[in-house]
């Protein structure tokens, strides 16, 4: 028999009562809640108390996606095309390396690039043409100095190095890589409006941080400014236009100023600017910035030593100085679009010392308060981390624009002041409808409400008079069809979200179903008619709830009947949509039928098109030959798709235009095949890899679409309110966005009991405690707070969730 020891019997009642009491103040401040695994915090008689410390933040992998390249994704759109780089929720400053300037990169950044050109302050997540921002690259290097990045090897070597893919380690909030041909170790992190770098020199006599102003993703800066301030600071502006390329290489009309105040920890003693004289007639869009002839204007800069002020159309800046073995120098940056002064007040605000761990932790604390509104449990650790990195790439945008102060840059191209709502931006609008606004209803309603805010004022400040489809820094780029701000609008207005202008909101959403809507014609012609006017049919849809929800009867009416244009590119005779020629004749059908890609179609083909009547799936069933036809030709829709799920001529998860196909299965009186279809797109669409998404992440949508699928939630239709439940990945899924003026902040709990990879369909379900026989939520339910449970098992269970109504 053991002998007992009081003071360890002591110890061990005293560590329960520790991690109890831990418990209940964290869930009264609101700490984030941790998912698992243990760390030691602390030790008391000789053995070490433990705390769970495996917090949400920590499963996040930003390499996820992290690549453009076409091989692998079997498509010209390439993988996921997201950054890897520090950024904050929904901030407006993303510190991160950029590999490539040239070709259709948006991020920046490609995992299977060998260098790294340096490290820019803002960058764009998971978009294709072309891209933008990509602003303040700063290369940190040593030697002499090289003024273009190298990508001619004819020219020199340049200031870009290559780095220790080995060393390359992001997480939340955080990025570093050590770049070999200097010898340099550099780690990047982020606040909401700023971000500081901190390099690791070899000892060198010729140390150095250069900043090429002028360099743009996509394209170039068309004119830069730089001023000396005190002894250890610079500030400035660097000017964006459609001259430059950049958002579309120009086509995308991106007209923005980044003012930027930037110190450094060591002091300014030798340091100079070059300038390039750009010949006014030389053409600056990105197949020209990227030529060898535009690096040989460039390396004939002039440089020029200890200035105050520099004006020019291609300035970059350097600060020289020695260093010794291991010695750190560290570097912060403010930025805004308003003003040099709010960038100053920016940066001093969230970055007022030079504790680069301090910023670190900050933005990994911002993070775990964000993701965990949503807490998990089961699935493997692949899938956790597949699952926390679907979150956080959803709240990357719609980003901040608004400075501490509240001052934002308007449409007018003029300084506006709200204390009424954030000035938010980068509406991926034709995306991010589909999933990543309807989980933001839940988790951030407030943001959303911003991003109405911000679509309306613009629309105002501008004197557009209409809701643009796909924003970017007040720019009215046109890109993609339909109207989805109205969808966003009517999502939002029906869930109670509110606190914006109705009365502009309306007025604009009428013009912009009067300017782009189907009309007269009932379709969109010449080239993309099926697309466009299913699209457009949607909107008008939406038009028609948010009319009858604000009593306007004739509009309601007027709108529900544009709806139904979806019929008049349904030929009846090939039972499929078809495009039509200018004359209302039908187009000459072609040899591969309704999969010839482009055939009337947008990024998909009039297959994977043809299922977009979400407000109407019994009139589509119709359309089809009933139900159960529908039903057979959606199963071999997705019999037919490779399992790897890349792009092709059936389910192509890679694009959106087929993100709600597999929760029609619901609607059609078959919920078992939602649970089957769903489960294994899930299973084989994602992974915890640089090809992990796909396709093009596009601003969160690809992200979204995960989290709300494995989490047994999607909506079909925004703007009814209504989620179909399908088949969880994991055990247990709590949600909970917090109490706001849109929600009570209480937890929605769904329970898949009995769960795993071969259990993927529901047996019966209880919500509240009470046996639940529908296929779906409402947004009201989960917002309320409850429980959803469901009992799994491994063959369908075809009388659950069955309804008349749901055929």
């Amino acid at each position: 028999m053991d002998t007992i020891n009081p003071p360890a019997i002591i110890f061990v009642y005293m560590k329960k009562i520790l991690v109890c009491l831990f418990s209940l103040v964290a869930i009264f401040i609101g700490l984030p809640v941790m998912v698992s695994a243990q760390l030691a915090v602390a030790k008391a008689g000789g053995q070490q108390v433990s705390f769970p410390t495996k917090y949400p933040a920590d499963y996040v992998n930003p390499f996820i996606g992290a690549s453009t390249n076409i091989a692998k994704a079997g498509a010209a759109h390439g993988l996921g095309k997201t950054f890897p780089g520090a950024a904050t929720p929904f901030g407006m400053v993303q510190v991160s390396p950029n590999t490539i300037t040239g070709g259709d990169n948006g991020s920046g950044y490609s995992y299977e690039h060998e260098y790294i050109e340096g490290f820019a302050f803002t960058q764009m997540s998971g978009i294709g043409w072309y891209g933008d921002l990509g602003n303040l690259l700063t290369t940190p290097t040593t030697g002499p100095l090289q003024i273009i990045a190298g990508r001619h090897a004819s020219l020199g070597k340049g200031y870009r190095s290559h780095y220790d893919k080995k060393s390359e380690t992001a997480n939340a909030g955080f990025y570093a890589a050590f770049l070999t041909d200097y010898g340099i170790r550099a780690e990047a992190t982020a606040a909401p409006h700023s971000g500081m770098l901190r390099f690791t020199y070899p000892a060198s006599q010729q140390s150095r941080i250069q900043m090429d102003l002028a360099r743009r993703v996509g394209g170039t800066a068309t004119e830069e400014f730089i001023r000396v301030s005190g002894k250890d600071a610079i500030n400035g502006w660097i000017k964006c236009t459609p001259d430059g390329g950049g958002w579309g290489n120009g086509d995308g009309k991106a007209d923005y100023t980044v003012f930027y105040y930037v110190r450094f920890s060591k002091p300014l003693k030798n340091y100079g600017a070059w300038s390039a004289a750009i010949p006014g007639k030389q053409s600056r869009k990105l197949e020209d910035i990227s030529s060898i002839h535009y690096d040989s204007l460039v390396m004939g800069a002039t440089i020029t030593r200890h200035f105050q002020e520099e004006k020019g159309k291609h300035l970059g800046f350097y600060t020289e100085f020695a260093t010794t073995e291991g010695e750190e120098v560290l570097m912060k940056v403010g930025i805004s679009f308003v003003s040099i002064e709010n960038a100053r007040q920016n940066l001093e605000k969230e970055i007022p010392e030079w504790d680069f761990n301090q910023v670190r932790k900050n933005a990994r604390d911002l993070w775990n308060k964000e993701l965990s509104k949503m807490k998990i449990s089961g699935g493997t650790a692949d899938q956790r981390t597949i699952f926390y990195t679907a979150l956080y790439h959803s709240m990357i945008d719609p980003r901040n624009t608004t400075d501490i102060n509240g001052q934002y840059m308007g449409g007018d191209h003029r300084v506006h002041q709200s204390a009424r709502f954030v000035k938010r931006s980068v509406f991926s609008g034709w995306d991010v409808f589909r999933s990543e606004f309807p989980l933001q209803t839940i988790l951030n309603p407030t943001v959303v409400n911003d991003m109405i805010n911000s679509l309306v004022t613009l629309a105002d400040e501008s004197n557009e008079q209409y809701l643009e489809r796909w924003e970017f820094l007040n720019a009215y780029s046109g890109c993609m069809i339909g109207n989805p701000a109205i969808v966003v609008i009517t999502d939002a207005w029906n869930k109670g979200i509110r606190n914006f202008d109705l009365a502009k909101a309306y007025q604009f959403a009428r013009h912009t179903e009067e300017k782009f809507g189907n009309g007269a014609s009932g379709f969109k012609i010449p080239s993309n008619d099926i697309s466009a006017t299913l699209e457009y049919a949607f909107s008008e849809w939406c038009m028609a709830q948010l009319a009858d929800s604000l009593n306007k009867k004739e509009d309601a009416l007027k709108y529900l009947e544009l709806s139904k244009s979806y019929l008049h590119v349904f030929d009846t005779a090939k039972g499929w949509f078809r495009p039509r020629k200018e004359d209302g004749s039908w187009r000459p059908w072609p040899a591969e039928g309704r999969l010839k890609q482009d055939y009337g179609t947008v990024e998909s083909n009039p297959y994977q098109q043809g299922w977009f009547i979400p407000f109407d799936v019994p009139a589509l069933a119709n359309l089809l030959g009933g139900p159960d036809k529908m039903v057979a030709d959606l199963n071999d829709f997705f019999e037919k798709t490779p399992k790897s799920f890349t792009w092709n001529n059936y389910y192509n998860h890679a694009n959106e235009p087929v993100h709600h196909v597999p929760f029609l299965f619901n609607k059609l009186g078959v919920p078992w095949l939602t649970q089957k279809w769903a489960r294994i797109v899930c299973e084989n669409a994602y992974s915890n890899t640089v090809e992990g998404l796909v396709g093009n992440d596009d601003v969160g949508q690809m992200s979204a679409w995960y989290v709300l699928a494995a989490s047994g939630l999607y909506t079909v239709c925004p703007g009814d309110n209504r989620f179909e439940i399908c088949s969880p990945v994991f055990d247990e899924i709590i949600i909970n966005g917090g109490k706001s003026a849109y929600a009570p902040g209480k937890p929605f709990r769904i329970v898949a009991r009995n769960n795993s990879p071969a259990n993927k369909y529901i047996q019966s379900a209880k919500l509240n405690g009470h046996v639940y026989n529908k296929c779906w939520l409402t947004y009201q339910d989960i917002i309320a707070g409850g429980e959803l449970e469901l009992e799994m098992g491994s063959q369908p269970m075809k009388t659950w969730g069955v309804e008349e109504t749901n055929r």
